[in-house]
């Protein structure tokens, strides 16, 4: 697991696309800059979707790891 600490944490386990996307989206307009989440996904499609997300919205994707089919991410915010 990374060492990088998030700030907000957001479980969308068991959610299917879109709602992985629509959940961080709404979960980063809450915090401020520079703030940290960690998004903890079972999609798949979401190792696509949340750096595709992070290029267009330019928040930082700072960490992509995987443990036994549960996917981790910190985004951090830079806008």
């Amino acid at each position: 697991m990374s060492d990088i600490t998030a700030t907000s944490t957001l479980d969308t386990s068991g959610k299917c696309c879109p709602m992985p996307i629509v959940e961080t989206n709404k979960a980063m307009k809450a915090l401020g800059l520079g703030d940290i989440l960690e998004i903890i996904a079972t999609d798949t499609g979401t190792q696509k979707d949340i750096p595709s997300w992070c290029e267009r919205t330019g928040q930082t994707l700072l960490s992509m790891t995987e443990e036994s089919g549960v996917l981790h991410y910190r985004v951090r915010k830079d806008r």
